[in-house]
């Protein structure tokens, strides 16, 4: 797969350390740009930008966690979501 060839790259690259650290940054990142967005200080695509750059870091701590386990731990949580949307 093209995504975990990159991903392994990077890792080899910086570091998981390093990895962390950038996605946390990426995070904080969206959190400003949407804090901007509401604001009316920033456009739609600014937020997009964001967006795509914590997706990417997010792909990127799946695959370094474990996807399986990432995917089981969003099926218990979409269950425990629609079990609360039922009891609205």
């Amino acid at each position: 797969m093209q995504m975990e060839k990159l991903y392994r790259a990077t890792i080899n690259k910086w570091g998981e350390e390093a990895q962390y650290d950038q996605a946390v940054e990426e995070c904080a990142e969206l959190i400003a740009a949407l804090k901007h967005y509401k604001r009316g200080k920033i456009d739609k695509q600014a937020v997009i930008n964001e967006l795509a750059d914590v997706t990417l870091m997010l792909g990127q701590l799946s695959w370094m966690f474990g996807q399986k386990q990432i995917d089981e731990a969003i099926q218990a949580k979409l269950t425990k979501l629609d079990q609360l949307m039922q009891n609205r």
